[in-house]
């Protein structure tokens, strides 16, 4: 990561973050405090050294000027190495907060649970797989969270993120997860219209993530698979989740948010025309999905990688007086006449909202996020749109839930075997529609 794409990801805090700040806070806890005083000095680890985590925890440094970095983990050396340059060209580090000593850098797939014991608070940016895992081990220990989404990648892990998130709150621990429009001021103004009745009642969505894609990485000949997966992690499920699940989880959040429920059941359509080749491990090129609310509502999503195609990346709700524009900041009437639109000057960058937020409730010692429920359920909204596409088969959501179903590896380590291997030729088998069943009808 260049230093002009941390750049991009940075907003220090300005007027409009800042007036943004008191309405940008998704849940306020009953009175209560974690610590006996607020932290002098707030020490942070941060597991998982790629691109979003580099970022993050330059915004954590942004965030309060009580923050330091004391400690950093990654499966690979060379990114922990290149995220602490990156840093460091970032911060302006003449108070010392970046203090990340040869011992407090560790590598491997048990590196996460040393860095957090020299830390206050924890980040928690790895490929989504291994956040249960991850997450589980820093309320363990009693660590102030920050996680990105998704946060798993299977049923089976957002069981064990919904258990672990009983135990956050029972230790009254701040929890922050990074579905960021729910800290985004025009979002924010746009759901307050429609709880005040702008459109009237929700009657159906459209949700779209639809880009060329992202990056791959070449396999290298002295890599043995696991490592390979690791590195090229974006294309293999139980790393991943598939870019429904690690992109378009956000769009489909949006409406889970405004509905405050989450679908019912899914069925879907899928497949890989374009990116085809053994680089793009076992995940779809395209999706989509019709999900169903209990109250008759439906969400129609759909995703693509593919280039050379219409982008799109938005939210759109109907409702039964108008209709909501998130991507532009505006609310129709349902003959298209404007009824509001968002005074773009004053937005606020919601990555950077995120910690702003956190890090000053924590700075009090006080007890204010629990994201933890929403995000693992809207995480759950995408993995289930994601086996409806797999296997063509209607999914119901608390049926995915309640089913254990797995897809990570019996062992983490270098030398133990990944879920999914090539074949001869070189490809990975994928899920085939009509072929691939999850659960019995």
């Amino acid at each position: 990561m260049t230093k002009s794409k941390i750049n991009r990801r940075k907003f220090v805090r300005q007027s409009a973050a800042a007036a943004g700040a008191i309405m940008a806070v998704p849940f306020a806890a009953k009175a209560g405090f974690y610590m006996d005083k607020p932290a002098e000095k707030i020490r942070v680890a941060l597991v998982g050294c790629g691109g979003r985590g580099t970022g993050a925890a330059a915004q954590a440094l942004h965030a309060h000027p009580n923050v330091q970095l004391v400690s950093m983990a990654d499966a690979f050396r060379d990114r922990l190495d290149s995220s602490l340059k990156n840093i460091r060209e970032e911060i302006d580090d003449s108070e010392n907060r970046i203090d990340v000593p040869e011992s407090r850098k560790y590598v491997g797939f048990d590196a996460y649970k040393k860095a957090m014991k020299d830390a206050d608070v924890v980040i928690l940016t790895t490929s989504p797989g291994f956040r249960p895992i991850h997450f589980k081990e820093a309320v363990a220990q009693g660590k102030q969270v920050f996680m990105e989404k998704p946060v798993a990648t299977d049923p089976a892990g957002i069981a064990s993120v919904l258990e672990t998130a009983k135990e956050a709150r029972r230790k009254k621990l701040n929890v922050v997860v990074g579905l960021q429009r729910r800290y985004q001021n025009s979002y924010l103004e746009l759901l307050k219209r429609y709880q005040d009745g702008m459109i009237g009642d929700i009657t159906s969505a459209q949700v779209y993530w639809n880009s060329r894609g992202v990056w791959v990485r070449e396999r290298k000949p002295s890599q043995n698979e696991m490592e390979y997966q690791m590195r090229n992690w974006y294309y293999f499920n139980w790393l991943c989740g598939d870019h429904i699940v690690e992109q378009h989880i956000h769009n489909m959040d949006v409406v889970n948010w405004f509905k405050d429920d989450y679908p019912h059941h899914s069925q879907g359509m899928g497949g890989r025309t374009v990116r085809v080749g053994p680089e793009y491990g076992e995940i779809f090129d395209h999706h989509f999905v019709e999900y169903h609310y209990k109250d008759g509502v439906v969400m129609n999503s759909q995703c693509r990688h593919q280039p050379n195609t219409m982008s799109r990346v938005d939210e759109i709700l109907t409702g039964t007086k108008g209709r909501i524009h998130c991507g532009a900041g505006k609310i129709e009437d349902l003959d298209g006449n404007v009824l509001f639109e968002f005074d773009r000057s004053k937005e606020n960058n919601p990555y950077q909202t995120e910690h702003d937020l956190l890090f000053d409730a924590i700075s009090k010692g006080e007890y204010k996020f629990d994201d933890t429920e929403q995000g693992a359920h809207s995480t759950l909204t995408a993995i289930v749109g994601r086996l409806s596409t797999y296997s063509g088969q209607v999914i119901n959501q608390k049926t995915a839930l309640d089913s254990g179903l797995s897809i990570q590896p019996e062992e983490y380590a270098w030398d133990a075997t990944p879920p999914v291997l090539p074949g001869d030729d070189g490809l990975y088998p994928c899920a085939v529609p009509g072929e691939t069943v999850y659960f019995k009808s």
